[in-house]
């Protein structure tokens, strides 16, 4: 698929509204990446959307999780744990989303969107445990969600942080700033296995990640300093991801929906 200039330019700028929102909210802001890709950029194949938005995020993700280490809020091991067992259910998972028709996969992204947020906005005044440690009280479930989340991740092409934050705090109770740090380890691991199934398959516009890569540098920094001060005021920072979550979920059951029906 060939691309005008105008595009890049907008795949840039999408990068970086990408990048700011994966510092803010961790592996969350991946959830931009798919819409902004095929309803702003002009991508009309939702594969080659997901494939290409895959690698992006998952190098962007890089990023944000330097700016988080450097502030001390990732888990290391608790998240190792989760990625290592989700990239055996992204590996699955991509394989069957590459099956299923594009807007069909997009109108159901949105669907498990809506669900998240709305468990997430539940559980917004938890203050969750900012000292948790891997221990045999939460190794099991680290492997069962990671299972899980990695599956959806694969399946729905993106780096599947709207579910590792939530599923990281079910499973081990980690105050979300430290959820949205850690997030990014695996937001990396199931972002680049899901490229790598879609890069196989000829479905990633590489000049495309690219730009959207370069733009998501400087956006990853802004993002990260900006969660840091709103973890400081309970609560806030939790309801941001969700409604976050609910808007971008609104535009795709609209822009998808209309798709289906026309």
């Amino acid at each position: 698929m060939t691309l005008e200039p105008i595009q890049y330019l907008l795949g840039a700028l999408s990068g970086v509204l990408v990048g700011f929102v994966l510092g803010l909210g961790g592996g969350g802001g991946s959830i931009l990446a798919v819409p902004l890709i095929v309803y702003l950029v002009g991508v009309s194949d939702a594969h080659l959307a997901i494939g290409t938005s895959a690698f992006a995020v998952a190098v962007n993700a890089v990023s944000g999780l330097a700016n988080h280490a450097r502030g001390g809020t990732v888990k290391w091991r608790c998240a190792s744990v989760f990625a290592a067992s989700g990239i055996v259910g992204a590996l699955v998972g991509s394989s069957l989303g590459k099956a299923f028709d594009g807007q069909k996969l997009l109108f159901l992204f949105a669907l498990v969107m809506i669900v998240v947020g709305v468990v997430m906005l539940r559980g917004r005044n938890s203050s969750g445990n900012a000292d948790v440690r891997l221990g045999r009280e939460n190794a099991g479930k680290l492997v069962a969600y990671g299972l899980g989340v990695g599956a959806f991740s694969g399946f729905f092409g993106i780096g599947g942080g709207f579910l590792i934050v939530p599923g990281l705090v079910a499973a081990t109770g980690m105050a979300m700033i430290n959820a949205i740090g850690s997030s990014l380890v695996a937001v990396t691991a199931f972002g680049l296995t899901t490229a790598g199934s879609y890069a196989l398959s000829g479905l990633v516009d590489w000049p495309l990640a690219l730009v959207f890569v370069a733009g998501g540098v400087g956006g990853s920094f802004a993002g990260t300093r900006l969660a840091g001060h709103l973890s400081e005021q309970r609560g806030v920072l939790t309801t941001v991801f969700a409604l976050l979550i609910f808007a971008v979920a609104a535009y795709m059951l609209w822009r998808s929906g209309s798709a289906l029906l026309g």
